[in-house]
C-alpha cells in the first residue's frame, strides 16, 4: 500500500502538482489523520478546495517543510539525540 502511495504521489508531481490530502500527508511523512488534524486547527500547510474536495499543492508542501527545518546548531536536542 504504501508503494502505492509513493507511486501516486510521484505521478502527482510529474503530473498535476496538487495531491490529495493522503498524498499529502504521505509526501509529509505524517499520517492522513494527523494532517486532518493540523487542517481543523488551522495549522500545517496551506490547501485548497477544488470542487469540494481538499487539496496540496506540492509547492506549499515544500514551503512549509522547508519553514521547520532547523539548524543543528541552534536545534533543541531530539529525543533521539540524547
Amino acid at each position: 500500500m504504501e508503494d502505492d502511495e509513493n507511486i501516486r504521489a510521484s505521478k502527482a508531481r510529474k503530473g498535476s502538482p496538487f495531491l490529495t490530502a493522503k498524498q499529502a500527508a504521505h509526501y509529509l511523512g505524517l499520517g492522513a489523520k494527523t494532517l486532518a488534524n493540523m487542517r481543523s486547527l488551522g495549522e500545517g500547510p496551506h490547501y485548497r478546495r477544488h470542487g469540494g474536495h481538499i487539496r496540496y499543492h506540492i509547492d506549499d508542501l515544500d514551503r512549509w517543510s522547508l519553514e521547520r527545518a532547523r539548524c543543528r546548531a541552534n536545534a533543541r536536542p531530539d529525543k533521539h539525540d540524547a
